[in-house]
C-alpha cells in the first residue's frame, strides 16, 4: 500500500499560491492584449472615458478567476471522466449505446458552455414591433432556445459517432448539410415572421463549441475512432465540431418555425403598443407593466403616448416617473433615471420633467452585484451537477470502472463550478458592458453629425448671463458662463433651447464626429481595422482553439505546428469580423454574405484531402467561446442599436466560416509545398 506524503502546511500553501499564480497569469495574458486593446482604442482613438470604469475592471477581475478556476477544474474533474468514458465505451458497447449517450452529452455540455450565457442577455437591445420573433426567442423562450441548441448539439454528436463507427468521409456530410442549411435558409428568408432570427440561427451554431463541448466530444469521438478501426479516412476523432456547429442553425430555425403561429405581425412602434393592438402585444409579455417597461425602456416619445392614448394620463404618468422612486423602478427596471434621460427621453419629455421635477430622487439602478451571483449560480448548478451526473452514471454503472483519484476529482467539480459562476458573472459585468460601451461608439467614427450625449435642464434660467459676441466676418453668437462641480465653462446660447413660458433652458451636450463630417470612408476603414484587431486578439485568448491547436500538432506528428493552426484561424476571424460588422453598418442580409462565403468553402473542400477537411471545418467551430462571443456580440448588438438596425447578430456567424476558408487555403499551400519537397528530393535521389 503506498503511503500518502504529508508535506507541511506552510509548505503546501506555497506551493498551492505558486501554482495558482500561474494559472492565473497564464490568463491574463490570454486576455490582456484584447482589454488594452479595446480600452485604448476608446479612449486614445474615440477620445471617450470609460463609464463605469471601477465596475467593468471588477467584472474582468472576475472573467479572469473564473476562467483560470473553470479550465483548472475542466483539467481536474470533467476531461480525465469524458476521456476515460470515451475510451472505454466503444470497447464495451455498440453504435446504439454510443449514440444515445452521445445525445446526452452534446445536449448537457453545451448547457454548459459559458458562453451560451451570453445568448440569455443578447435579447437587451432588440424592439418586440420591429422584430417579435427575434424578441420572442431572446426574451420569451430564452432558455427554450438554449435547450434547442443544446438539442442540436446532441444530434450532431450523434451523426458524429456514427461517421466514425463506420468510418464514413465527413465530404459527404458536409456537402449534404451546409447545402441544406443554406436552401432552408434561403426559404425562410421570405418570411417577413422568420428572417429575423436567421442571423441568431446562425450566430447560435457559433456558440455551441468552447471549452467544455470541445475537449469532452473530441474525447469521445477519438475513443470511438480508435475502437472501431484504424483511424482510416476519420480524421482521427476531427469533424465532429462541424457538425456541432451546423445543427443547431437547423435546430434553432425549427423552434422559430413552431413558434411562428404566436408571434405577432412586425409593426410600426406606434400601433404596437396602442389599445387596439394590445392583446397581440401581451402575447410577448407578462402583464402590462412589462409592457409599460419596454415602452420606456426602448421605445420612443411616440410609443409611450400610443400606450397611455390619452395626454393627460402620459403627462402624469411623466410626473410620477420624475417623483416617485416607486413609479419610477417599476417604468425603468434596471435602467437609471439618468440613462432614460440622455437615451431615451425626448426633448420635450426632459423639458416637461424639468419643469415638473420636485426634488433628486435617488433610486439605485442595474442589476445588484448579488442578483447577478445568485442568478448565475443557479445556472452553473443546473449545467454542471447534471453533466457530471451522466457521465458517472455512464462510469460506474454501465462500464463497471471505478473512479480514479477521488478527491482529484471533487476538487475539479467544485472549480469547475466556482469558475463558472464567476465567469459569466463577470461577463455579465465586465467584458459584455465594456463590448457594449465601444460598439456604441464605433459609429462615431463615420458619422456626419454631432451625437446627442446628455442635457442639463437650466431652471429657473436667468437671461439676463447671456451675452454676445461677434467674429472677424460679422457673424454674431450669444454664450453665458456654467459653473459645473467648481469650474466655470462657456457655452454656447441656443434660443430654441430656452423654454420661455416655464422659464428653462436645455443646455444639450453633444460629441462631435470622430474624423469630422467629410471623412467618413476613412472612418468606416477604421471601424473595420479595429474589427480585424479584435477577432485577431481575441481568438488568440481562446482556450479552446488552444486545445484544438495541440491536439492538431499531435495528430499531424508536427507537421503542423499549433502556433500556425492559432495564427491561421485568428487571421480567418479577424477577416469573419470585418465582414460582420460591414453587414450591420450597411445593414446587409446575412444569407448575401453566407451563401457565397460556404460557396467557396465548398469548392475548397472538394479539392483538400479528407484529414485537413475535417481539422478546418472544427478550427471554425471552436474560435468562438467564452472570451469572444460576450464581446462580439456586445459589440454588435450596440453598434445595431446606434444605427437601428432591427440585430445585431450574424457577425459570430462571418467569424466561423471565414477561419475555415484561411485553414483550407493553407492546408492546400501546405500540402503543395510538400509535394514540391518530396519532388525535389526525388529528383535528387535519381541523380
Amino acid at each position: 500500500m503506498k503511503k500518502r506524503i504529508k508535506l507541511p502546511f506552510k509548505n503546501a500553501v506555497g506551493m498551492l499560491g505558486g501554482y495558482a499564480k500561474d494559472r492565473i497569469v497564464e490568463q491574463i495574458k490570454l486576455i490582456a492584449f484584447i482589454i488594452f486593446y479595446l480600452v485604448a482604442f476608446q479612449v486614445v482613438i474615440l477620445r471617450v472615458p470609460l463609464a463605469d470604469a471601477w465596475s467593468i475592471a471588477g467584472g474582468i477581475g472576475l472573467v479572469v478567476l473564473g476562467l483560470a478556476l473553470f479550465l483548472e477544474g475542466l483539467i481536474l474533474g470533467l476531461m480525465p471522466l469524458g476521456e476515460r468514458v470515451g475510451v472505454k465505451m466503444p470497447v464495451k458497447f455498440g453504435i446504439l449505446f454510443i449514440s444515445i449517450f452521445g445525445v446526452f452529452l452534446g445536449f448537457g455540455s453545451t448547457i454548459a458552455e459559458p458562453a451560451i450565457s451570453s445568448l440569455r442577455t443578447a435579447g437587451a437591445g432588440v424592439t418586440a414591433w420591429d422584430a417579435p420573433m427575434l424578441y420572442m426567442l431572446l426574451e420569451r423562450h430564452t432558455q427554450a432556445l438554449v435547450y434547442t441548441i443544446g438539442a442540436g448539439v446532441g444530434i450532431a454528436v450523434v451523426i458524429g459517432m456514427v461517421r466514425f463507427y463506420y468510418e464514413f468521409s465527413i465530404k459527404p456530410f458536409i456537402f449534404i448539410l451546409i447545402p441544406a442549411a443554406l436552401v432552408f435558409t434561403f426559404f425562410l428568408s421570405f418570411d417577413e415572421k422568420l428572417n429575423s432570427i436567421i442571423a441568431l440561427a446562425w450566430d447560435s451554431g457559433a456558440v455551441t463549441t468552447g471549452a467544455v463541448t470541445v475537449p469532452l466530444v473530441l474525447a469521445l469521438g477519438i475513443g470511438v475512432s480508435r475502437a472501431a478501426s484504424k483511424n482510416k479516412a476519420t480524421g482521427g476523432g476531427f469533424g465532429i465540431i462541424l457538425l456541432a456547429s451546423i445543427l443547431p442553425v437547423f435546430s434553432v430555425l425549427i423552434l422559430g418555425l413552431a413558434l411562428r403561429s404566436s408571434s405577432p405581425d412586425t409593426t410600426t412602434e406606434a400601433h404596437f403598443f396602442s389599445e387596439e393592438n394590445r392583446e397581440n402585444a401581451l402575447k410577448l409579455f407578462d402583464d402590462e407593466a412589462a409592457l409599460l417597461n419596454h415602452a420606456f425602456t426602448r421605445g420612443s416619445e411616440v410609443g409611450r403616448k400610443s400606450f397611455f392614448a390619452d395626454e393627460a394620463l402620459y403627462l402624469e404618468n411623466l410626473n410620477q416617473l420624475a417623483n416617485n422612486p416607486t413609479v419610477l423602478k417599476d417604468m425603468l427596471g434596471e435602467m437609471s433615471f439618468d440613462a432614460w434621460l440622455s437615451k431615451r427621453a425626448s426633448e420635450s419629455e426632459r423639458k416637461y420633467i424639468a419643469s415638473v421635477k420636485t426634488e433628486p430622487l435617488d433610486v439605485a439602478s442595474g442589476i445588484p452585484v448579488s442578483k447577478v451571483f445568485k442568478e448565475e449560480s443557479k445556472i452553473a448548478l443546473q449545467a454542471v451537477i447534471p453533466l457530471t451526473l451522466l457521465l458517472l452514471i455512464v462510469l460506474l454503472l454501465f462500464l463497471r470502472e471505478k473512479l480514479r483519484f477521488k478527491d482529484e476529482f471533487a476538487l475539479g467539480i467544485a472549480f469547475t463550478l466556482v469558475g463558472m459562476i464567476l465567469l459569466t458573472s463577470g461577463i455579465r459585468l465586465g467584458l459584455g458592458p465594456l463590448g457594449g460601451q465601444v460598439g456604441a461608439q464605433l459609429p462615431r467614427a463615420f458619422s456626419k453629425e454631432a451625437k446627442f450625449i446628455d442635457s442639463k435642464m437650466i431652471a429657473p434660467f436667468d437671461t439676463t448671463v447671456v451675452f454676445s459676441t461677434i467674429a472677424v466676418d460679422g457673424s454674431k453668437a450669444q454664450f453665458f458662463n456654467l459653473t459645473q462641480d467648481g469650474k466655470n465653462e462657456v457655452v454656447e446660447f441656443i434660443p430654441d433651447n430656452y423654454d420661455k413660458e416655464n422659464n428653462i433652458y436645455e443646455h444639450v451636450i453633444k460629441r462631435a464626429p470622430l474624423l469630422g463630417p467629410n471623412l467618413t470612408i476613412l472612418g468606416v476603414l477604421l471601424v473595420l481595422l479595429f474589427a480585424f484587431g479584435m477577432g485577431f486578439g481575441a481568438t488568440m485568448a481562446e482556450p479552446a482553439l488552444n486545445a484544438l491547436g495541440i491536439t492538431v500538432e499531435e495528430m499531424t506528428v508536427g507537421a503542423v505546428k499549433r502556433s500556425q493552426i492559432v495564427s491561421v484561424v485568428s487571421l480567418g476571424v479577424g477577416i469573419g469580423l470585418v465582414l460582420g460588422v460591414l453587414r450591420i453598418l450597411y445593414d446587409i442580409p446575412l444569407i448575401w454574405l453566407i451563401f457565397p462565403g460556404y460557396f467557396i468553402l465548398l469548392l475548397l473542400t472538394y479539392f483538400s484531402e479528407d484529414e485537413f477537411t475535417s481539422m478546418a471545418w472544427d478550427c471554425g467551430g471552436v474560435t468562438t467561446g467564452p472570451v469572444t462571443v460576450p464581446l462580439v456580440l456586445a459589440m454588435g448588438l450596440s453598434i445595431g442599436g446606434e444605427l437601428f438596425v432591427v440585430d445585431g447578430f450574424g457577425i459570430l456567424a462571418c467569424a466561423s466560416f471565414s477561419p475555415v476558408l484561411t485553414v483550407l487555403i493553407f492546408g492546400l499551400i501546405t500540402r503543395a509545398r510538400q509535394k514540391r519537397i518530396v519532388n525535389v528530393s526525388t529528383e535528387h535521389d535519381d541523380e
